[in-house]
Formats: C-alpha cells, structure tokens, sequence
C-alpha cells in the first residue's frame, strides 16, 4: 500500500490554499494546470475541486473524461456577481456548436451518463480558478476571468457522489475543459490523466510535462510513454447532441487482445467503428470496470480461467463473472500473482500491458475474494470494449489534442511510484 504521505500533505496544501492562494491570481503564465483527483469509495467516481465565481466558492465536480464540457447545478444556492449568460448570436455559442436558443441564452445538453440522463442547460461564463505546476509541485492558483460552463438543474446531480455539484468535462471538442484552459493559459493542447486507488489523491495535468512522482527514483513518468493514435467517432455518443455532433469521448485501436502470452479469439469487426457509431474501444473514467461486448467478455474470461486452472475458483460475485480465493494468488510488486491482460494496439509497440494490480478485484468481506474486474457488457452494447476506471488507476494516461495521440505508461508501480505520489505543496513556483 502506498504511504500515507502524500495524501497528508494534500489535506495540509487544501487547508493552505483555503486561506490564501485561493484568493489571488498568478502574475506570469503557468507551465502547466493541475488540479487533484480522488476517489469515491461509495460511488467509485472521480473527484476533483476548481474554485468558481464572485465571490469565490470550492466546487467539486465528478470527473468525466469524454464529458462535453463542464457543467454545474445553478438552480441550488448559485451566486455570483460575474456569472454571464452567452447570447445565441456570440463567437462562444457557435464554438460549442448549440443547436438551440431560448431567451437569446445558448443552449446546450448537459448529461449525467451515471443515470443516463441529459437535460436542457445554458451556456454560462463565470471565474475560474485552478492550480498552476512546474511538472513537480503544485504551485499557487491562476485564473481565467470568463471560463465557459454549462448550467444545469439541481435534478442532473442525481447519482453523483455526496458533495459534488456538476461534472467536469474533459472531452475532445472545442468547449471542453481541456481546449479551454489552453486557450485561456496559452498551453499546448495535452492534458494528462492519473487516477488514485484508494490511497490518496491523483493528478490531472494540462499542459505538457515532465510529470514527476514521489518514489524511489523520483520518475519523470513522461520517458515511459508508448504512444498510439485516438481516433474520432463520426457519431455522438452522448445520452442528447445536436445533429451531425461527433463523438467528444477517446477511442483508440485495438487489434488484438492477449492473456499470458496467449491471443484470444475476437471478431475484428467489433475492433472497428462503423459509419453508426458502434464498436470501437473507448477509454472512460465514468466507467468503474472494463466492459466488453459478450463475445470477447467470454473469450477473456475463458483464457483467463484456463490460465489460473489450478486456483481454486469460488462463486462469482457481481457484477464479476470469474472469481477465485485469493490466498491461493500470490502477490507481485504489480498486484496478485495473475497473468497479465493485453491490449494490442495500433502503433508501433503500443502495447497496452495490465497487471494483477488492475485486472483484479477485492471482493467479499476481508478479501477473501478475487475477481477478474471486466464485466459483460451484453451482445448490442454501442462500444465494444470500454476501458474503465479500475484499468486506469496508478496508470498515466497523456491524452494529446494536437497530434490526435494518446500516451500511456501502464502500471507506475513497475517504477516503485503511484498516481497517488505526486508532490501537492503550496510552494510557489
């Protein structure tokens, strides 16, 4: 388990930046945006916190990786003397590529995809503040006076974790987060992605590296990256979207699947999107375990129980199809004693590896019991295969805009670090 630490001296930079960096910009552009993620053990969802409005407030937001934009409850307690409706004739509401007006207010579709539910909100800008980086440290925060958000009703917050008001979009079109705070800060077009286990908090970056944890070699993580193109679904697949709206989510290529050294049999139909949408490989931090289409569910989970035929198996619990005791799984400095699951992908050595730390699953009381973490996603689901939370922990995933390329390091613990050891101080840069 990873020292207590670094989660320590979160609390300590929250309680810090409480009292003073929060109310003050930074002077000189930043090399990079920070801002800290946490997991929910209730919910499993993403957590992080950005400072908003006049006067300024915390706002915790579940993280949402292929989420349109960020989007916020306005109906309950919303007050600030910088909030500013953006007219449907405006450069901004043609940006985000509203299909609708009301009142001359740019509408858009904020959606919760934990309920499956998407509503009419408004576009907005408001002050926004987050924290600055060197790649190191966390530094003081900066501010974009005029950040675009979506207002939505106090019913969209259904689902979400206690505390959270909205949901923070990191998706691939021109009003999601990370497009706007480049803009805003004059960043190149990348952000990266480090989600904690249960240990302490992660790390989203926006800007480029270096990308340096805490541990026993201070990594920069950034040297480790392999690299394979992200693709664009010609389709929306958000819950509501205007016409002709593509895909805000991250896909990538897949080409082939292996547990241990053995490939398993999949239809490379299913590998591809099609001209509807379907198919394809997604990366989703919304997601909290791997689901895969039927047909390549019982592939792996038939590869994997012929792999570990000798350990003794125990009923499944759900929604895991393949359980088995964990005192007979050794252990590993990446997790249990299990063959690893991986994905081909299209790049040359792109191969994406994980280990017994993200393939299995305490379950049952006193972890007694491991599970393989993917899940059956049925014969019709629109994505073939959805990387989800638990595959993405203690990974760093570098998700560039510009080139159309995702890099990915698999699991940090090979280099004796996690997503949960990066250095969140109040030292100033």
């Amino acid at each position: 388990m990873a020292s207590s630490a670094p989660l320590l001296l979160f609390l300590c930079s929250l309680l810090l930046l409480s009292r003073s960096s929060f109310s003050s910009a930074a002077t000189s552009r930043p090399h990079a945006l920070l801002l800290p993620v946490t997991k929910n053990a209730a919910t499993l969802q993403y957590l992080t916190r950005v400072r908003q409005r006049t006067p300024a407030v915390d706002v915790t937001l579940v993280v949402d990786l292929g989420g349109r934009f960020l989007w916020v409850d306005c109906d309950s307690g919303f007050v600030s003397s910088t909030r500013r409706h953006i007219p449907c004739d405006s450069p901004q509401c043609a940006m985000s590529g509203s299909g609708m007006c009301g009142d001359n207010v740019c509408g858009l579709l904020p959606g919760n995809s934990f309920i499956e539910t998407s509503t009419v909100g408004s576009l907005e800008s408001d002050v926004l503040s987050v924290l600055s980086t060197d790649g190191y440290t966390s530094g003081p925060l900066v501010t974009a006076s005029s950040f675009l958000f979506t207002c939505a009703p106090t019913s969209l917050l259904k689902g979400l974790a206690r505390g959270a008001k909205g949901m923070a979009g990191l998706g691939r079109n021109k009003v999601g987060m990370p497009s706007l705070l480049s803009a805003a800060f004059h960043l190149p077009r990348k952000f990266a992605i480090c989600l904690p286990s249960y240990a302490g908090p992660g790390a989203i970056f926006f800007g480029d590296g270096p990308y340096q944890f805490l541990g026993t070699y201070n990594p920069d993580v950034a040297q480790y990256l392999a690299y394979t193109p992200l693709f664009v679904n010609p389709v929306s697949t958000a819950g509501a979207s205007f016409g002709n709206e593509k895909s805000a989510e991250y896909f990538i290529g897949v080409t082939a699947i292996r547990v241990g050294e053995k490939a398993v049999p999949v239809d490379a139909k299913l590998l591809a999107i099609g001209k509807d949408g379907v198919g394809g490989t997604k990366i989703s931090t919304a997601t909290p375990y791997t689901t895969l289409h039927t047909s390549i569910y019982k592939a792996v989970v038939g590869a994997f129980a012929s792999a570990l035929a000798g350990v003794p198996r125990v009923p499944p619990v759900a929604p895991f199809g393949l359980c088995f005791e964990a005192a007979k799984l050794g252990s590993t400095r990446v997790g249990p004693a299990v063959p690893a699951v991986t994905l081909v992908l299209q790049g040359e050595g792109a191969n994406w590896t994980m280990w017994g730390a993200n393939t299995m699953v305490e379950a049952g009381a006193g972890g007694k019991v491991l599970c393989l973490g993917f899940v059956d996603g049925g014969t019709r689901p629109t994505t073939s295969i959805v990387i989800g939370g638990h595959q993405l922990e203690d990974n760093l995933l570098q998700f560039d805009l510009r080139r159309s390329r995702l890099g990915f390091s698999s699991s940090l613990l090979f280099y004796q670090t996690t997503c949960s050891n990066f250095n969140f101080t109040s030292r100033l840069l």
